[in-house]
């Protein structure tokens, strides 16, 4: 099998969930985890709360959009679980995740804002803003569906990966990522394949992968010579990867 690649923690951990809660993070860091993703929402106030839908009702007991929100309403709310039950956990703030993650692990941070480029924009700046302020040159990195965000990001000095979704006119992505100073995409792992990354590293883009939880899978990603994974069971997978290498 090919050189393993990194195994990031998709919403801090979703297996052992509820997504980017603290109960997340401390199982997650129980094991083997290369780095940690989340997402991050802007609120009303002008924090970054830890949510993976900017839509509240989708993840928590509010209702509403998180940037029309206050994080004094945010904090006192409650999580949802991955079926939509009520858990005990309450929303992270960025800073809060800086403060108690381990400096060596990568953290890619996910910029959220539902159709507003502009709020996306707005989101990344504060993202650079409150992950610059750290003084231990950890490694992070902005992600994000919105081009906007991640030019924001680049602009700042914060290195910013593309999430696509198509695989059409990499010769157009390759242009604008030079342009932006974007360094990264992350595809969806069921449309890489090897002259699509092959042509994507050869314009200086690195590649990395979206939610992948299945060995095979993991492993055939693996071997088109990826950046990373992101997985919602990093120690499992991991596990699993190496006995698949072990009985190759």
């Amino acid at each position: 099998m090919a050189v393993l690649p990194p195994l990031y923690a998709h919403r801090l951990g979703r297996d052992p969930g509820p997504d980017s809660s603290r109960a997340a993070l401390a199982a997650t860091l129980t094991g083997p985890v290369d780095g940690l993703e989340t997402d991050a929402c802007l609120t009303a106030d002008g924090r970054l709360v830890l949510l993976h839908d900017p839509w509240l009702s989708s993840a928590t007991t509010l209702h509403g959009w998180a940037h029309q929100t206050p994080w004094r309403a945010l904090r006192n709310c409650r999580l949802l679980d991955r079926h939509g039950a009520v858990t005990d956990e309450a929303p992270m703030l960025l800073e809060e995740l800086l403060e108690q993650t381990p400096r060596h692990l990568h953290l890619q941070i996910e910029v959220k804002a539902h159709g507003d480029p502009a709020l996306a924009r707005a989101t990344a700046a504060d993202v650079c803003r409150v992950a610059g302020a750290q003084t231990d040159s950890r490694p992070v990195e902005v992600l994000s569906f919105h081009t906007s965000a991640c030019e924001e990001a680049a602009r700042r000095g914060l290195p910013a990966r593309l999430i696509i979704w198509a695989d059409y006119a990499p010769r157009a992505l390759l242009r604008w990522a030079t342009n932006a100073g974007v360094g990264g995409v992350c595809i969806e792992h069921f449309l890489l394949h090897r002259a699509l990354v092959e042509r994507l590293h050869a314009g200086g883009l690195g590649v990395s992968t979206g939610t992948i939880n299945d060995a095979t899978l993991a492993a055939r990603a693996a071997s088109l010579g990826i950046e990373a994974i992101t997985t919602d069971r990093p120690a499992a997978l991991q596990r699993e990867l190496v006995e698949m290498s072990l009985a190759a």
